[in-house]
């Protein structure tokens, strides 16, 4: 959960009556007919004002209703006002590039957030409807265009751009390379980006460019100005899901071409609880160094409910303990910690790094731990492709979120060998290995129990 920063129309507004009464009552008429315009005064100052510096693209990814939209027609704005209503201000030409010509229409012309609606009377452009162009008393002009049709930005030119939704964009690619040709007008042309974060290669690469800055903000940073209950809703239904972690608080929810699992495995086998469960166990990939820059220790608590018939067990991932163990001893604790809150039958780990080191350890911590040692004999990829089987067959329940867990999932292909190692998803296979694909001799490739 990201941590809100105050307006200062929030900060005003937490003053003592007296104190706000006394600096509203020491302003002009000028000054307060003003203040409804005065973006500053308004804007969350964490993700809706613009980055000091010589950038060139501004970024801003948010969940939904975090106010992009809102601050992208705000930053126009003040890209094209002078000082007065007919002076020049540092753009002339600006490109509204959204996903269609009807969207941009919608949202960033005439939305309730959008340029006509954050202009006040005397500054407001005239929206020419017929053309697609909006011209301003000053004489700047943005002109509309729609993502859908790259070819309609061959020929024109621009010193500004404010690009809305771009990860959802169908011809992102082709779009997005034909705007940054346009931009050739003026002496600083800058453009900026508006958009609910979803994995997107062009988004990655605009990221990535040395010219970038970027701001992030989720739902609840815009909480004074959505509908009341409206994000205690939302997360009532969507709290740790992927689709919630990308709408409401504004991540990028990475999923890898070739991996064994996708979101939508994991997402149609997502509970809120568990049923009674027949066994518990703990599975720990152990490190056998600690302290910074070591690798985490994957520790995860899974469930067994046995069927009535062979293939119908059922695996309930309970919790993800996994740790930055600052000392060798701190792995073990905090697996012995999870056994006995868990009331657990068995703790599982991996021997093949610290071998009779790992069993030592936990004995030191508790003797009565009822202990079994795995050692891998081949690669990860054909020890998880059984788990991963498991859940495209639905046999496989996360009871909650596991965030770390499910990036982990999603992203690992097994063919990486450079890739660092997903302790917490070895941890899983080890689990779901022990409690279901056990019971079938067949599906136990690269597995030794000792």
């Amino acid at each position: 959960m990201m941590r809100v920063q105050k307006s200062n129309a929030a900060w005003l507004a937490s003053l003592p009556e007296a104190e706000r009464r006394a600096f509203l009552d020491s302003l002009s008429e000028n000054a307060l007919a003003a203040m409804p315009w005065l973006w500053e005064l308004w804007a969350n100052p964490a993700h809706q004002l613009a980055p000091q510096g010589g950038w060139q693209v501004w970024v801003i990814m948010g969940g939904r209703g975090a106010g992009k939209t809102r601050a992208g027609a705000e930053w126009v704005r003040t890209r094209i006002e002078g000082s007065t209503p007919l002076a020049r201000g540092a753009a002339r030409r600006v490109a509204l590039l959204g996903e269609t010509i009807d969207q941009v229409r919608d949202v960033m012309v005439e939305g309730e957030s959008g340029l006509l609606a954050c202009c006040p009377e005397d500054r407001r452009p005239e929206f020419r409807r017929s053309l697609n162009k909006l011209v301003w008393p000053n004489g700047a002009e943005a002109a509309i265009y729609s993502a859908a049709n790259p070819e309609a930005l061959r020929g024109p030119q621009f010193d500004c751009a404010w690009s809305d939704e771009l990860a959802k964009w169908r011809l992102c690619r082709e779009a997005w390379d034909m705007l940054q040709f346009c931009l050739r007008l003026g002496d600083d042309p800058r453009q900026i980006v508006t958009t609910t974060p979803r994995d997107n290669p062009v988004l990655d690469e605009i990221l990535a460019h040395p010219g970038t800055v970027v701001t992030k903000g989720g739902t609840e940073a815009n909480l004074a100005n959505l509908a009341p209950n409206f994000l205690e809703v939302l997360r009532s239904r969507y709290e740790g899901t992927s689709l919630g972690r990308q709408e409401l608080d504004g991540e990028i929810v990475r999923e890898t071409k070739g991996a064994l699992w996708s979101r939508e495995m994991i997402e149609t086998g997502r509970v809120g609880e568990s049923p009674a469960l027949d066994r518990i166990v703990v599975a720990v990939d152990p490190q056998v160094s600690a302290g910074k820059g070591s690798d985490e220790c994957g520790i995860l608590v899974v469930g067994l409910t046995s069927g009535a018939r062979a293939g119908e067990s059922r695996a309930w991932v309970l919790a993800d303990r996994t740790c930055q163990p600052r000392s060798v001893s701190d792995w073990a604790l905090e697996a012995a910690s999870a056994y006995e809150e868990f009331q657990a039958d068995r703790l599982v780990a991996e021997v093949n790094q610290g071998g009779n080191m790992v069993e030592s350890v936990i004995r030191q911590i508790d003797p009565n731990i009822a202990f079994r040692a795995v050692r891998a004999t081949e690669g990860k990829r054909l020890r998880a492709e059984p788990v991963a089987a498991l859940y495209e067959q639905g046999r496989v329940h996360h009871v909650g979120s596991f965030a770390k867990l499910e990036d982990q999932m999603v992203q690992f292909t097994g063919r990486d060998k450079a890739a660092k190692s997903p302790d917490r998803l070895d941890a899983l296979v080890w689990a779901v290995t022990d409690l279901i694909v056990s019971e079938a001799p067949a599906w136990r490739p690269g597995v030794r129990q000792l």
